[in-house]
């Protein structure tokens, strides 16, 4: 008999961030404190100290991946900082080259060794293997790879699991032998790149839409359609970016080595976009932001 999480409706109930601690709920049970503070291309000399002023700042969920080399300093601010441990969630993501079994084992234990923590509260495989690589072989390493998340969610050393980068074609795949149902899926949401078929296919499947790189890049920062909304509320543009994001039922993602953009973005709970503002922004295009085609790359 499959080991699947009862808790999972296929209609799944969304639900929204209220303020920057505001729990949400996975199919799990598992709860995720409110926004989150992405260290993406955070420097590693840069990162304990960036980490030390977003928990300062009320942050209590921190996004970082073996990839980006920063996972000590993740967990060297985590553990100065004077909190108990149960109180910041923390995600990592599984690197491409260490997809599969036995590679996804080892992999874990050198990210809990750079962590210095005793549990992970979300770990994700950071990209699907792909056709356009391995041909055939591409189901079953993302399949082998998820064995081993179930196995250490299994043991209680994860908290949760999930994906990052996965589209429904990729997670329809995987669920033909999953015994566990993705928690989580982080996928590049911002506007001009809005990623709807996706997030909504999470929606139905109980799975958490965590967005990556939320603020997208200059062009949506600087765009003069989100300006204007911006003013109207007397926000700024990536605050309206982030609104925009929340609305959705979607978990962003924001980062910065900035202490008062690290402020301003947990600024974003005292308004409201309308409707008919909500689907302006999400008609926006070409806005820059990696905007990468999971099947089509090739690393």
């Amino acid at each position: 008999m499959l080991y699947l999480i009862h808790r999972v409706k296929e209609e799944f109930m969304m639900q929204k961030l209220t303020s920057l601690t505001s729990p949400l709920e996975l199919n799990n049970g598992v709860k995720i404190p409110g926004l989150g503070f992405g260290t993406y291309q955070t420097p590693a000399d840069v990162t304990y100290d960036v980490v030390t002023k977003a928990l300062k700042a009320g942050y209590r969920h921190i996004d970082t991946a073996f990839l980006y080399g920063n996972e000590e300093g993740v967990g060297k601010a985590i553990k100065d900082s004077g909190l108990a441990r149960e109180e910041v969630f923390v995600t990592s993501k599984l690197w491409n080259t260490d997809r599969g079994y036995d590679k996804t084992m080892a992999a874990f234990e050198k990210t809990m060794a750079n962590l210095g923590l005793d549990y992970l509260d979300l770990y994700l495989i950071h990209w699907p293997a792909n056709h356009k690589q391995f041909g055939d072989e591409a189901e079953k390493i993302n399949a082998e790879t998820w064995r081993a998340f179930e196995d250490l969610y299994k043991a209680g050393k994860i908290k949760a699991i999930g994906l990052s980068n996965f589209m429904p074609n990729h997670i329809d795949a995987l669920l033909k032998t999953a015994e566990i149902k993705p928690m989580v899926n982080q996928i590049e949401v911002h506007p001009g790149w809005p990623q709807t078929e996706a997030i909504r296919y999470n929606e139905r499947h109980g799975i958490l839409t965590e967005a990556w790189a939320p603020l997208g890049e200059a062009a949506a920062l600087s765009n003069e359609t989100i300006a204007q909304i911006a003013a109207k509320y007397g926000k700024s543009t990536a605050q309206v970016c982030l609104r925009w994001g929340i609305q959705q039922g979607i978990l962003p993602l924001p980062k910065s080595v900035h202490e008062e953009r690290i402020i301003q973005n947990t600024d974003i709970f005292d308004f409201e976009l309308t409707e008919d503002e909500m689907d302006i922004i999400g008609a926006l295009r070409n806005l820059g932001g990696q905007c990468k085609v999971p099947d089509q790359v090739d690393f």
